[in-house]
């Protein structure tokens, strides 16, 4: 659907397609600003164009001089030219493309933040600094994430105990059934703000 309000960019490289041409009394009784992209500046698409920008090549990369190769590269430099300066023209910044592709890699990097996946309250595995391994060891079950948090008597982390902390323990040849979690917790682990953008996969 073309408003009164686009800006069209039309395509063909000879200028004269018939599938572009046929909409060009369309788009000047709605008053649209047209933008021509073709090889042939005296084609009846350049003519009729408000703006006309000549992608016209030597040859085409075909051997056969037919397949569209050399003119369809430069139509594509062109648009990434236009597309550049737009985007600096309008300030464009990369919020913006996040939230113009927010299922993209890029989108999840910048607008997907730590509070919006992380557990919190009675849903973290949470054991006091004073607990035995064994006590842990349930927390983590009974939560099912692989690792507990170990706080002081003020809530404030102070270590971490995962799955693979465990494996170490055990191959230490440590007695599980007496230590404590905090002989074998990963003190003062890296942490993040909860606002924080979050690098999810």
């Amino acid at each position: 659907m073309i408003t009164e309000d686009d800006v069209v960019l039309a395509l063909s490289y000879s200028g004269e397609s018939d599938e572009v041409l046929m909409l060009l009394p369309v788009l000047k009784r709605q008053g649209n600003l047209l933008i021509s992209m073709t090889g042939r500046p005296q084609s009846s698409l350049a003519a009729a164009a408000d703006i006309h920008l000549d992608v016209s090549v030597p040859a085409e990369a075909c051997p056969l001089d037919l397949a569209p190769t050399s003119s369809t590269t430069a139509s594509l430099a062109m648009g990434d030219a236009l597309a550049v300066a737009l985007l600096d023209a309008r300030g464009f910044t990369a919020d913006d493309f996040a939230r113009s592709h927010p299922a993209g890699s890029l989108g999840r990097r910048l607008l997907l933040h730590i509070t919006d996946v992380m557990h919190t309250g009675d849903d973290l595995p949470t054991v006091g600094a004073g607990a035995s391994l064994s006590e842990a060891l349930m927390e983590m079950s009974r939560k099912r994430l692989g690792m507990t948090a170990v706080v002081d008597a003020d809530g404030v982390l102070i270590g971490l105990f995962t799955d693979g902390d465990l494996r170490r323990a055990l191959d230490s040849a440590l007695d599980v059934r007496t230590a404590k979690i905090a002989d074998v917790m990963t003190r003062n682990p890296p942490w993040s703000m909860a606002r924080a953008a979050g690098s999810v996969p």
